[in-house]
């Protein structure tokens, strides 16, 4: 599973019994030959003795059709296990007795079909798919019975950690939906605990009051860190095409040029470590574009190479043996360079600074080529010199740059403040979208939304802040959880 959790379904527990033919398995098979719940006490015996194992204390674990009836919850209470969320998958009775109905078994794979919604592959694989015995009309609505006298119990036992799941949708939106709250109880049990997790490692949550300018030095450092270990990550997975866009306003001299300083900063932080790593790093900044009256360099970028030259890179040999400074282009590119670090490359009316990164990047060959806080927006040519590439062929060679880490701060159309939420993802991660929270005497607080897979668009991240796509009307708290269904 995505979260490292153990998953326990009572189902597969009892029909391994089953198979086995225990004498646990002979007690449950006539109960569920009959339509009826297996008795408490065998399921309760069955679902502590597999929460006792290893493997469960260690990863913890996600209970798939667990607790049934209120006895069941009240064994997990005596077992001094609790649940942080549970997620109640609510769907009408109708499609309810027509997937349990409409449902088939291969004994050969053990593979489940659906002869209307998912059926098999081949005609071989369907002549040989059987009924299971509890999947009959008479019996699921015997089971769908059983199932509602038990559940306002398990409601009212665990109001404070449940979410209602509409599950009568698309099972890609029921997973999206399920995934993003899971994933917002495991960073919070992470950010509490501070131990690693397969969410991320070592994220602390989001630093306060990043519209006040200049930040402190340890908001600096704290995003200094987080952009260096998602590039390492990165580069250990033998990532090539890097880039890193982060616009905090301290990081952003697109909101105030006299903000480059701190970039740069940023850039000797990364090629530091890297050098320290033994090894040899080229930071790289654009040079003059243009000829006659273009010539020049955009204006964020104006006196970058002298601050990095004055830079205090630690000790005298550093800088012109393990770190060295350059220009953006092929002839940039020495043998003895082992990566490439270049600094907010971006193209300008009149130039554009896809030829010269193309160049580069193919002189660099599978060596890494990590680009700051680019802006390689396609732009109008001017006297014809601008390029020599085609517009699309420009366009598909930018996207070649996969992110290793994106933060934005997110904002009210037109304003700068205040501030509304943020966007990160820090790789191999998912994208997390948070909203800011004002507090009691001044303070403030980011909550994770939602997460995703790619990069949101804008009307999924409306979506989020406005609600539509998901009930969290109760905010659970905690991170393992358990899925409750209503059959296995």
């Amino acid at each position: 599973m995505q979260f490292g959790l153990v998953h326990i379904s009572t189902g597969d527990l009892l029909r391994a019994e089953v198979s086995a033919g225990t004498d646990i398995g002979k007690r449950a098979k006539e109960f569920m030959n009959s339509g009826s719940l297996v008795p408490d006490e065998i399921v309760i015996a069955m679902v502590a003795a597999r929460l006792s194992r290893e493997d469960a204390k260690e990863h913890g674990w996600l209970l798939d059709g667990f607790p049934r009836s209120f006895a069941q919850a009240q064994s997990l209470d005596k077992l001094n296990v609790r649940p942080d969320i549970i997620l109640l998958l609510d769907v009408p009775d109708e499609i309810l007795i027509d997937r349990c109905v409409g449902r088939r078994l291969d004994p050969v794979t053990g593979k489940i079909y659906h002869i209307k919604n998912y059926p098999p592959e081949s005609d071989e694989i369907k002549a040989r798919l059987v009924t299971r015995p509890d999947d009959t009309e008479e019996k699921v609505k015997a089971r769908l019975l059983i199932y509602k006298q038990n559940s306002e119990a398990i409601i009212s036992a665990y109001s404070d950690v449940m979410v209602k799941i509409d599950a009568n949708r698309p099972k890609e939106v029921v997973f999206e939906e399920t995934q993003t709250l899971l994933s917002q109880i495991q960073l919070k049990r992470m950010i509490k605990t501070d131990k690693a997790s397969p969410v991320q490692d070592k994220w602390r949550g989001i630093p306060t009051r990043l519209n006040n300018i200049p930040h402190s030095r340890d908001i600096r450092a704290y995003f200094y860190e987080d952009v260096l270990q998602a590039t390492i990550r990165s580069i250990k997975d033998g990532n090539t095409r890097l880039r890193v866009d982060i616009n905090i306003p301290e990081l952003n001299p697109e909101m105030d040029v006299y903000r480059i300083g701190t970039l740069m900063e940023l850039v000797r932080v990364l090629a530091l470590s890297f050098a320290d790593d033994g090894k040899r790093v080229k930071v790289c900044v654009q040079g003059s574009m243009g000829e006659g009256a273009l010539a020049g360099m955009p204006l964020q970028l104006a006196g970058t190479r002298k601050i990095l030259e004055y830079m205090d890179w630690g000790d005298d040999e550093t800088l012109g043996t393990f770190v060295k400074l350059g220009a953006i282009g092929g002839k940039e590119v020495d043998e003895e360079d082992d990566m490439f670090i270049l600094v907010a490359p971006q193209n300008a009316v009149g130039n554009c600074i896809i030829d010269d990164l193309q160049a580069m990047t193919t002189a660099a060959g599978k060596r890494p080529v990590v680009l700051i806080n680019p802006r390689l927006k396609d732009l109008p040519a001017s006297s014809g010199i601008m390029q020599t590439m085609g517009r699309e062929q420009r366009l598909e060679y930018a996207l070649t740059f996969d992110n290793c880490y994106v933060f934005r701060l997110l904002y009210y159309l037109g304003t700068q403040y205040p501030i509304m939420g943020a966007l990160r993802m820090s790789y191999p991660y998912r994208y997390e979208l948070y909203k800011r929270v004002n507090e009691e005497n001044g303070k403030e607080k980011y909550v994770l939304l939602a997460t995703y897979s790619e990069r949101p668009t804008p009307e999924q991240i409306d979506d989020a802040f406005s609600g539509k796509s998901r009930d969290q009307s109760k905010k659970p708290s905690g991170i393992w959880g358990f899925l409750s269904s209503v059959f296995s």
